[in-house]
């Protein structure tokens, strides 16, 4: 049981709930069981309560891995409503400016690069970054002035998936791909690209056409916040907007094919197969390169000691016993040193 789950979670669902729905999953397994012990449990990046999608769930040792999933890349599909803006950016809020413009299609195709490759941005007022201590979304309940700094970030890819007419939608030609390419902000390591998606239609919407709604996949880095990118596309169109839908299709090296829903998770608690449902702890590192070593110098990582006399390449590498893996570990000048170390024990060593 140590290893990644990774949810599709349901709309109206908390990061933090959905925690506490894997925690209560384990406990009804274990009753049903008569299984023995308990499990850490963390996630890998929250996820709005209006948001669906991946959200990896740690179990055990993968816990102390669930720091690396924030750093990581993400995709999302979300849809913006052109004509309204509310306080929180979305469904949720308070409508705060409204505005008759509404984009045609060729107009959000000429803005989209200017939103692809390094970018700042403000986060929104109503999200859970820490503002003197207090969050921001909860100055901004109280009506407070929140001033939020701009951070940079990473748009890797932003291309157009779907369209809103007056009476109709269609899916897009791939011809409105805005994707980076080599040598201007490039992905991190073993990036996955934004995904397809519907072929081409035999009617498309005239490119002239004014559109009320769109739905776009974007490929983004860490701390990039989705309802902040949605409102400044709006604005750079000349109208105001807000994210009526938002999915996130992947995190990390996740992906919605490995993802289950808490119903499935629910049956397979009371059945006692959660832990077929567990992607290995490895599965979050699958960007790190291997580094064998030898049992005794699996127990000196495992004691916390460096390693000296090596001639691994510099970087992060994932030390194994065999097939065990050991601790996520630093090489640089000569020497290993452990970034993460794993309590796993083999079923000889049991």
């Amino acid at each position: 049981m140590h290893g990644w789950l990774i949810l599709d979670k349901p709309h109206g669902l908390g990061s933090t709930q959905a925690v506490s729905a894997v925690k209560r999953a384990l406990r009804i397994q274990r009753e049903a069981t008569g299984g023995a012990g308990k499990w850490k449990v963390g996630h890998g990046g929250t996820l709005d309560p209006l948001a669906t999608g991946v959200l990896p769930i740690a179990i055990g040792e993968a816990t102390k891995l669930a720091g690396r999933m924030l750093d990581s890349d993400k995709i999302y599909d979300f849809a913006v409503t052109f004509g309204v803006q509310t306080d929180t950016l979305d469904l949720e809020g308070a409508v705060i400016a409204t505005s008759d413009v509404r984009p045609t299609w060729a107009d959000v195709e000429a803005v989209l690069p200017r939103f692809t490759g390094p970018i700042e941005q403000a986060p929104p007022a109503y999200s859970a970054i820490l503002i003197d201590g207090r969050r921001a979304y909860d100055l901004a309940r109280k009506g407070e002035e929140v001033e939020m700094k701009l951070r940079s970030v990473t748009i890797y890819g932003l291309h157009i998936s779907s369209l809103q007419g007056a009476e109709d939608s269609a899916a897009c030609p791939q011809g409105g791909l805005a994707q980076l390419g080599e040598g201007e902000g490039a992905p991190p390591p073993s990036p996955t690209p934004a995904r397809q998606h519907a072929a081409k239609p035999s009617h498309p919407l005239p490119r002239g056409e004014r559109i009320s709604a769109i739905t776009l996949t974007a490929h983004v880095s860490k701390g990039t916040y989705i309802r902040s990118l949605a409102r400044d596309i709006a604005l750079a169109l000349g109208t105001v907007g807000h994210v009526t839908m938002l999915r996130r299709v992947k995190a990390g090296p996740f992906t919605l094919e490995s993802a289950i829903s808490l119903d499935k998770l629910d049956e397979a608690a009371r059945g006692g197969t959660i832990g077929g449902l567990l992607l290995p702890l490895t599965a979050g590192l699958d960007d790190i390169p291997a580094l064998p070593v030898s049992p005794d110098q699996a127990l000196a990582l495992r004691q916390g000691k460096v390693l000296s006399g090596s001639d691994t390449a510099t970087g992060l590498h994932l030390a194994f016993d065999g097939s065990m893996p050991v601790a996520l570990v630093e090489a640089q000048d000569g020497e290993i040193r452990v970034v993460r170390g794993f309590n796993l024990m083999s079923r000889e060593d049991d």
